[in-house]
This record gives structure tokens, C-alpha cells and sequence, in this order.
């Protein structure tokens, strides 16, 4: 099966050219010519396995498109920036984006860029997994529960992903806050209650599988 990636740039000559040269090398290309328009396709087809941002675009912006989807999703985003524009670049790093390309920019010379992002999630084992009525495909930052996708903010989404990793495993507290938080985080243990609560919610029938040991901490079973 043919990658899928998704372009979203308002200069229909360059767009145009991005997608039969990625036609070409085999992979399904979605388009895009505004923001607004790029956030629909990518939140519509769970198959986009990367994105290209122009920074400059109609209705909705490259920054605040690629803000969007980093509350929700880890999929790699190579931004379109302009030539020398150092500020820019930074912006998008520290927004999240992997990688940018400045324009103009040889067209062999992005294909690259998208074919190395493509391998590092590829290296990561980010393969679907499949427990119960679960489904998590870590490389889309998609969750199903019995077929229906369940929409997580960025942290639920680590939140379970490191429970499923664990599964079987009893995760303190103090283990989970330091995994998905990070060890210079000054918040409560409170955090960690209050995500898996709404995680639990957000999961419905297969927000069981998320088990409170008391005093503890969580764990993840499934029962065959």
C-alpha cells in the first residue's frame, strides 16, 4: 500500500509540481490550498503518515495548523519556510514541526527529507497495535475503541501509549509523571489522576482496561 502524505501550500504552480513529483515516487498525495482545508483532510484520513506545511497560507496559517495538530498527533510535519529566515525556522521547531525545507528548494532535496522523517518513525516500531476493543496506530496518532476513533489530546495519547507499552507492569505515579512529564515538571501527583480519569472517559468500554492500584498507581490489563 502506497504511503500517504498530505501537501498544503496556497501556490497552486508549486503544490501541483510537489504532488506529481511525490505521484512518482509511489506515494498517495492529499492536497491542500489554505489551512482550514489541510486540517479537515489530515483530522478525515487516518492513512496520512506525514505533512507538508507552507508557513504562509489563506484562512488558517502553517503555524497555527501545525499547533493544531501537535495538541493531538505526533505525525511528522516538514514545514515550507522562506529563504534565510532564521526566526521562522525557530518558530517551527520549537512549535513542534521535524523538520523545514526554505524556499526555493530542490525538489530531490525534500523528497529526502520526507523519505528520512518516514524512516526515523519507521525505526521507532510505531506499528498498529490491536488489544481487546482497542486499536492505537501510533504512527497516524490514531486511537479506535470497537472500530470508532476516539479523539485524545497529546498527553492522553502518551498517557496510553506508555500504559499499553507497560501492559501488565504496575506504573507509579512518580514513574508515569516522570515518563510523559518529564522530571523538571513542578506540578502534582493530582495530574496524573485528573489525565487518566478523562482518559478513562474519553475510552469508554475500554476505559477498564485501565486499572487503579491503590496507593500506587495504574496498570494496564486486558482480559483474554
Amino acid at each position: 500500500m502506497a504511503i500517504s502524505i498530505l501537501i498544503a501550500d496556497d501556490d497552486d504552480l508549486l503544490r501541483n509540481l510537489v504532488k506529481e513529483v511525490f505521484e512518482e515516487e509511489g506515494y498517495h498525495v492529499y492536497e491542500a490550498e489554505d489551512g482550514e482545508k489541510a486540517l479537515d483532510i489530515y483530522w478525515e484520513h487516518t492513512d496520512i503518515a506525514l505533512v507538508i506545511l507552507d508557513i504562509m497560507m489563506p484562512k488558517i496559517d502553517g503555524m497555527a495548523v501545525l499547533s493544531e495538530i501537535r495538541d493531538r498527533s505526533e505525525v511528522p510535519v516538514l514545514m515550507l519556510t522562506a529563504l534565510g529566515d532564521s526566526s521562522s525556522e525557530l518558530a517551527c521547531l520549537r512549535k513542534g514541526a521535524s523538520d523545514f525545507v526554505s524556499k526555493p528548494f530542490h525538489y530531490e532535496i525534500l523528497v529526502e527529507r520526507v523519505k528520512n522523517l518516514l524512516k526515523l518513525v519507521k525505526t521507532e516500531n510505531l506499528d498498529k497495535i490491536q488489544i481487546g476493543v482497542l486499536e492505537m496506530n501510533p504512527a497516524a496518532h490514531k486511537v479506535y475503541v470497537s472500530g470508532k476513533e476516539v479523539i485524545l489530546n497529546n498527553k492522553e495519547f502518551q498517557l496510553l501509549e506508555f500504559l499499553i507499552h507497560n501492559q501488565n507492569i504496575v506504573l507509579t505515579r512518580e514513574k508515569i509523571l516522570d515518563r510523559i512529564w518529564g522530571f523538571d515538571y513542578e506540578g502534582d501527583m493530582r495530574t496524573i489522576d485528573t489525565h487518566v480519569k478523562m482518559l478513562r472517559a474519553s475510552l469508554g468500554e475500554a476505559g477498564g482496561y485501565i486499572k487503579t492500584i491503590r496507593g500506587v498507581g495504574y496498570s494496564f490489563e486486558v482480559k483474554e
